[in-house]
C-alpha cells in the first residue's frame, strides 16, 4: 500500500505558451465545479490546507500543481460547467485547459472525479472523450461516497458505470471526510507511475 510522505504545492498557472513541465510524471485532475478536487488533494496529502477549498462555485480559476512524494505531480485544473460563468470566461477557461493537456510531456494519467449523488454530465463525457481521443489513461473517481445511503451505492455506482460505458470495477470511491478509498486511488496513480 502506497503512503504520501509529502506533498507541497508548487505553483499556479494561466498561461501555457512555453509550458516546459516539471520533469517528473502528472496525473491531471478534472471535473464539475464544487466535485471536490481540492479535498481529495487534501485527503491523498493528509494536509487539510494544502489546497484552498472554497464552498463557492467556480472558485478555482488556475491550474494548480502540486508534488507528491518529489515523484509525481497532481495537476488541478479549474472546474468545468459552472452556470453562473460568463460564456467568455468559460471559453478562456477552455483554451487554457486544453493548452495545457497538449503542451505537457509528462502526462501519465487523468483523473475524472463526478459526484456519486448525481449522475455524469455532458461535460464530463466530453472529458473522457477526449483524454480517450489522445490516448491518456482515465480514471473516474466518484467522490463523496459519505454522502449517500450504502443500500444507494449500487445504484449510484450503476449509473455513473452506464452513463460512462464502463464497468463498475472501473470507478474509485472516494470520501474526502472518511480518507475512504484513499489508498486505492494511491496505489491506482502509482501503477502509471510506476510503469515508467
Amino acid at each position: 500500500m502506497r503512503t504520501v510522505k509529502s506533498a507541497k504545492f508548487i505553483k499556479s498557472m494561466d498561461n501555457f505558451d512555453e509550458y516546459e513541465g516539471l520533469l517528473l510524471p502528472e496525473v491531471v485532475l478534472v471535473g464539475r465545479s464544487n466535485v471536490g478536487k481540492s479535498s481529495l488533494i487534501n485527503m491523498l496529502s493528509h494536509n487539510n490546507k494544502l489546497a484552498k477549498v472554497s464552498s463557492t462555485q467556480g472558485k478555482t480559476r488556475l491550474v494548480n500543481f502540486f508534488t507528491f512524494n518529489k515523484e509525481f505531480v497532481l495537476v488541478d485544473l479549474p472546474g468545468y460547467g459552472y452556470a453562473k460563468t460568463s460564456k467568455v470566461e468559460q471559453q478562456k477557461w477552455s483554451s487554457m485547459i486544453d493548452n495545457y493537456l497538449r503542451k505537457s510531456e509528462n502526462l501519465k494519467m487523468a483523473i475524472i472525479l463526478v459526484d456519486i449523488r448525481h449522475n455524469p454530465t455532458e461535460q464530463d463525457i466530453q472529458m473522457l472523450e477526449y483524454f480517450t481521443y489522445h490516448n491518456i489513461p482515465v480514471t473516474i473517481c466518484a467522490t463523496k461516497y459519505d454522502k449517500i445511503k450504502k443500500s444507494e451505492k449500487i445504484q449510484k455506482l450503476t449509473a455513473i458505470a452506464h452513463t460512462f460505458n464502463v464497468g463498475l470495477e472501473n470507478i474509485y470511491l472516494t470520501s474526502s471526510e472518511t480518507a475512504f478509498g484513499k489508498a486505492n486511488l494511491l496505489d491506482r496513480i502509482y501503477q502509471f507511475i510506476d510503469g515508467e
